[in-house]
């Protein structure tokens, strides 16, 4: 079809109403949703499906399913939406800097500790900026966050090299491990501790650090030694800090949230060296989604910390 005709006949309203009816698995609940009647929402369809000649959603006693046709046009429609929101969001920066709103996703110890230092930089420049922060691990981000248009990025570190084929990694630092107890702990009144001697020890480790590439696996390794039975195995950073706080146990943390985070009072580092991981913590994003401009202010400011962060060893 000739772009001036598309142009003059493809409407934006018929193609949020497919979107919403794919959503809504069916033409009644998308027109409760539109608060439109049930063959407004039909003619819509069939308009857009006149327009581009193709058959866009199959109708059935079990709802509506896009075509192969309606799933390509349905992952292009959300890219459009996207750049029209985003431009929205670039017009409202250029009247007022200070205006805005970003969705980031982060997995959990930054954010309490890189991205925490980032939204406090930001809005102290930019008292009126609005975040909202999502937790999850990295493919959580990815499958859900991201391609479901929840965040425009994540801060995070893969479980590959690589994130996936539609996203966009950008390395920003090696994140290290650090041997750390409380400042209550006997192992912090000892002059040299060494990792050998933390074998017998109280370990709290979540299940990526028991993982295969772990550097707390390849730290115990090298010292032919076996990996410490964890006797607390969990992801929340929450209930690591409330247990460590107690003396009793052994964790490793990020040097990230260490040189970020609000611990540094009690937490005692152990001078005992760790593999850093291999897969770079990293900024991801949708492959050709355009940032809008307080989230390239966003990654302006990781690029910016994460290098302070490579300079501290």
């Amino acid at each position: 079809m000739e772009n001036d005709r598309l142009r003059r006949r493809l409407k934006l309203r018929d193609l949020d109403t497919l979107m919403t009816v794919v959503n809504a698995g069916g033409m009644r609940k998308a027109a409760e949703q539109l608060h439109l009647s049930q063959p407004a929402v039909s003619k819509a369809i069939a308009d857009l499906e006149g327009v581009l000649g193709v058959r866009l959603v199959d109708r059935s006693g079990h709802g509506v399913e896009p075509t192969v046709f309606g799933r390509v046009l349905l992952k292009r429609g959300a890219v459009i939406f996207d750049e029209l929101r985003h431009g929205i969001s670039e017009m409202e920066f250029l009247a007022d800097p200070d205006a805005g709103e970003l969705h980031v996703g982060c997995v959990e110890t930054i954010t309490a500790g890189f991205a925490a230092a980032i939204v406090e930089r930001m809005s102290r420049q930019h008292p009126r900026l609005i975040f909202s922060v999502e937790s999850g691990d990295a493919p959580v981000l990815e499958a859900h966050f991201l391609r479901e248009r929840i965040c425009e990025l994540a801060i995070a570190r893969p479980f590959t090299a690589t994130p996936g084929p539609d996203m966009d990694g950008e390395p920003l630092f090696h994140e290290r491990l650090r041997v750390v107890v409380s400042d209550r702990s006997e192992w912090a009144a000892r002059r040299r501790p060494v990792l050998a001697e933390l074998v017998d020890a109280p370990w709290i480790l979540s299940p990526n650090e028991i993982g295969p590439h772990s550097p707390v696996v390849e730290a115990f390794h090298a010292i032919n030694a076996e990996l410490p039975v964890a006797r607390v195995l969990t992801g929340s950073l929450n209930l690591r800090r409330s247990l460590l706080q107690t003396g009793r146990f052994v964790t490793v943390m990020p040097h990230s949230l260490l040189r970020f985070g609000p611990d540094k009072a009690w937490i005692k580092v152990l001078p005992i060296d760790l593999p850093t991981w291999k897969v770079p913590t990293m900024i991801i994003t949708l492959k050709n989604c355009t940032l809008s401009p307080v989230a390239e202010r966003f990654v302006d400011q990781a690029r910016t910390l994460a290098k302070s962060l490579a300079a501290v060893r």
